[in-house]
C-alpha cells in the first residue's frame, strides 16, 4: 500500500484517502499528525481497522492534534475512536476553533511528509500530496487555527 496522491472525488474516496493514510502512519514513521474538520462526522474513525492502525502508530514520541469547530459527533458516531482517545490521551491534543464558520473550516490531514485537504465539503472533493509547498501552506493555516483555539473534547470528565 502507498500514500494516495492527486485528486479525490466523493465521500467514499475521501474516507478511503484517510484509511490509506492511517494504514501507512506507522510504516512511514510519522511522529506527528494534525487532523482538522468542523466535526469529523464523516471521517471513518468508527472503524475497527482505523483504530487498529492508530494503535500501531501510537508509539512513544507520537503526537496527534485535532482541530474542530465542535466535537459533538465524536461521542455519537465514533465510539471506537473515543475509547482509543481515552487510552492514548497523553498523545492527543483536541482544540475547538469557534472563530471560523463551519462551512469555511479546513478539512485536512497533515503529516510531516504527506497531506490531504478536502476543498469542497459538499461534494467531498480534494487533493492528497507529498508536495512540500502544499504541506507548508496547510501547516501554516492549521497552526493559525490552533492559535485561535481553546482546549476541547476532554478524554474524561472529572467531577466532585
Amino acid at each position: 500500500m502507498h500514500l494516495p496522491e492527486g485528486r479525490f472525488v466523493g465521500p467514499t474516496a475521501f474516507a478511503n484517502t484517510i484509511r490509506q493514510a492511517l494504514a501507512q502512519a506507522d510504516q512511514q514513521g510519522w511522529t506527528e499528525m494534525v487532523w482538522s474538520d468542523a466535526s469529523f462526522e464523516d471521517w471513518p474513525l468508527f472503524e475497527k481497522a482505523v483504530v487498529e492502525d492508530l494503535t500501531a502508530w501510537s508509539r512513544r514520541g507520537r503526537k496527534l492534534t485535532l482541530l474542530a469547530h465542535h466535537f459533538n459527533a465524536m461521542q455519537r458516531v465514533h465510539h471506537r475512536f473515543v475509547a482509543w482517545r481515552i487510552r492514548w490521551d497523553h498523545l492527543v491534543e483536541c482544540r475547538v476553533c469557534k472563530g471560523v464558520e463551519v462551512s469555511e473550516f479546513p478539512s485536512a490531514l497533515w503529516t510531516p511528509i504527506w497531506a490531504m485537504r478536502r476543498l469542497d465539503l459538499v461534494r467531498s472533493t480534494g487533493v492528497a500530496s507529498a508536495e512540500p509547498r502544499m504541506r507548508l501552506l496547510l501547516r501554516e493555516e492549521l497552526e493559525e487555527r490552533k492559535r485561535q483555539s481553546s482546549p476541547g473534547f476532554a478524554a474524561s470528565t472529572l467531577g466532585l
